[in-house]
């Protein structure tokens, strides 16, 4: 007779062990799986960062780029921002007052609403001038496009005329000196070959520097619905424009004499003073604190405008910025509150 039951029982045995160990390498097998996912995730996810920081590097403006936020060397403001002795608001339409170096915004009001630059326009101009990589010793022939008596008598220009030669230069220094309409455009013509393509050039510069919200139709700033900015765009250009020693060195000029060669071929020099009140001695200096240079802006829709580089009474350095003020007279006032606003406090 056999005996059957050892082995019975030996066999359950060991196809129960079978199965334990089938279980076992089911779940390492999905732990494992779990695992590859993760790893591929991480992995995926960290090339993406990787590319998206590569990106910054090389498409953000190098300048200002430094592998963080943008914004890191930038002033910001994302409400309006009170200091003692304020200008009346009330009268303007947008102010404030930056500090460069400490990379604060010391005073903000409305600096993001809808404005219309006016000649606060020229400094965008300026700046794809200068980032263009044109030569400024480049002689530039004037159109009829440019020429000064094609604007209306309340325009302000340069004087130059259809046939006129001048360096680039020179027209720049028009531009921000004299603030001349034809001088704006004889640059857009030069550099962008057309008003119209400079003034798709201004618009790329401006999202190139994230002036997001403002739009340019003219090198110029003659009005139109479609071209506007903000006040902290017009922060934005300003700090780039800094960045260039021509353009500190235009904006500190007293005066400044251009070469031209008429298109009959005589010569003659036309002269250009600066448009603030402060530099022309028509509004009383700050009694802290010190202009360097910087730009002036009216028409009618946008009221009058100013931004200037100050510096403390220690040497830092400050932009600060009206826009719409009611009259000349509230501008200069409204100004002068800003510079005397001006603080150490924080070095």
């Amino acid at each position: 007779m056999k005996c059957t039951g050892n082995k019975s029982a030996k066999y359950k045995k060991a196809r129960r062990r079978r199965s334990i160990i089938v279980r076992l390498m089911t779940v390492f097998l999905i732990l494992q799986c779990f695992a590859a996912a993760g790893i591929y995730y991480m992995t995926s996810n960290s090339k993406e960062e990787h590319l998206a920081a590569e990106y910054e590097s090389s498409n953000y403006n190098q300048s200002l780029y430094r592998g963080d936020l943008y914004s890191a060397d930038l002033c910001v403001a994302a409400k309006d921002i009170d200091m003692a002795g304020a200008p009346d608001t009330s009268t303007l339409k947008a102010a404030a007052l930056f500090d460069v170096e400490g990379k604060t915004t010391d005073f903000a009001y409305k600096v993001h609403d809808k404005m219309y630059p006016a000649s606060l326009t020229k400094l965008m101009t300026a700046l794809v001038t200068f980032e263009s990589g044109a030569d400024l010793s480049e002689t530039v022939t004037v159109s009829a496009n440019a020429d000064s008596r094609k604007f209306a008598l309340d325009e302000q220009t340069c004087g130059i005329q259809e046939g006129d030669q001048l360096s680039l230069e020179s027209l720049l220094y028009g531009l921000l000196v004299y603030s001349g309409n034809d001088n704006a455009v004889a640059i857009a013509e030069h550099v962008g070959k057309s008003a119209d393509k400079f003034a798709e050039m201004m618009n790329e510069k401006a999202q190139e520097i994230m002036a997001t919200n403002s739009h340019f139709v003219n090198p110029n700033g003659l009005h139109n619905e479609n071209h506007y900015t903000t006040a902290y765009d017009m922060y934005l250009i300003f700090n780039q424009c800094m960045k260039y020693d021509k353009f500190m060195e235009i904006i500190q000029a007293d005066s400044y004499q251009a070469d031209v060669k008429r298109a009959d071929g005589s010569s003659i020099v036309i002269e250009w003073e600066p448009t603030s009140y402060y530099a022309l001695g028509e509004a009383e200096l700050p009694k802290s604190g010190k202009i360097i240079g910087g730009k002036t802006g009216t028409t009618l829709s946008a009221g009058n405008c100013l931004i200037l580089l100050d510096q403390s009474d220690s040497g830092n350095p400050f932009i600060s910025i009206v826009m719409g003020a009611e009259t000349k007279e509230l501008l200069y006032q409204d100004m002068t509150a800003l510079i005397e606003g001006i603080s150490d406090g924080k070095e």
